[in-house]
């Protein structure tokens, strides 16, 4: 019967998990109804299952839960995460707040499970850069010309972050694909030129106002070779992958780190 508890809360995590991962891919926000129903359902059989079976381990539910919220929050209210990103690590916190193996011996290094389901998340997510570096090297084999014309002004370093994190599209996609944000404004110098700029962080708030001048620009020749964007990574999907990974291999980053610090 323990192991069927176990069973409901991560066959329970993974339904809302997907479902939610799909809302974030499709509209970009996940509507509060999901961890609305989620949250109460993973306390109740959490709840239950450990004052059936190990006491013991309410108050490790308890600490669990405080320092998972503590870190959502705070992911949150710095910006790092959405608001949905946060209330998934809660939930998850209130559901699997202690390691649940699919397959036995996986490797963990902290004992409070969300820890590694958010470190895998990041890690996985940070993979997102590879196939970023891949496209804009078959962008510019493609178009056969440099990837930063007309940005000649910007930051090697700028330069390295958006090549990370973005790539490049014609304007027309900014207004047909509102999941795209631009890296990159067109703004006025003092001598009245206008000067294309990197963005190393998207700004939802005055996206619109952004994508209506670099369409402008365009339309007067003043951008010729395409724009840099970012999709705004769907971090709900990567926290996703991040538990089915710690339900199958455990700890990503700390099975990295062993491979190549620990001599076999």
């Amino acid at each position: 019967m323990n192991a069927m508890f176990d069973a409901a809360r991560v066959i329970l995590s993974l339904v809302f998990l997907f479902y939610a991962s799909w809302s974030d891919w499709k509209e970009r926000e996940v509507s509060n109804k999901v961890w609305i129903v989620f949250a109460p359902i993973a306390f109740a059989l959490t709840i239950v299952q450990f004052m059936v079976y190990d006491q013991p381990l309410l108050l490790n539910y308890a600490l669990s839960f405080a320092l998972t919220s503590a870190m959502a929050v705070a992911l949150f209210y710095t910006g790092a995460f959405g608001g949905a990103d946060a209330k998934a690590l809660m939930c998850i916190a209130l559901a699997l707040p202690s390691p649940i193996y699919i397959i036995p011996k996986v490797t963990l290094f902290l004992p409070i499970y969300p820890f590694t389901v958010f470190s895998n998340a990041v890690l996985l997510a940070a993979l997102a850069a590879v196939y970023a570096i891949l496209r804009n090297f078959l962008w510019k084999l493609r178009n056969n010309t440099e990837l930063f014309v007309g940005l000649d002004n910007e930051s090697v370093w700028r330069k390295i972050v958006v090549l990370m994190t973005g790539y490049k599209v014609e304007p027309v996609e900014l207004e047909r694909k509102p999941h795209l944000y631009p890296l990159e404004d067109v703004t006025v110098k003092e001598d009245g030129e206008s000067e294309r700029v990197l963005l190393t962080v998207p700004n939802d708030e005055t996206r619109e106002t952004i994508v209506a001048r670099v369409i402008s620009a365009r339309k007067e020749g003043k951008i010729q070779n395409g724009i840099w964007v970012t999709p705004g990574l769907p971090m709900l999907t990567f926290i996703t992958a991040g538990l089915i990974f710690a339900l199958f291999l455990g700890d990503l980053v700390w099975i990295i780190l062993r491979f190549f610090l620990i001599p076999r």
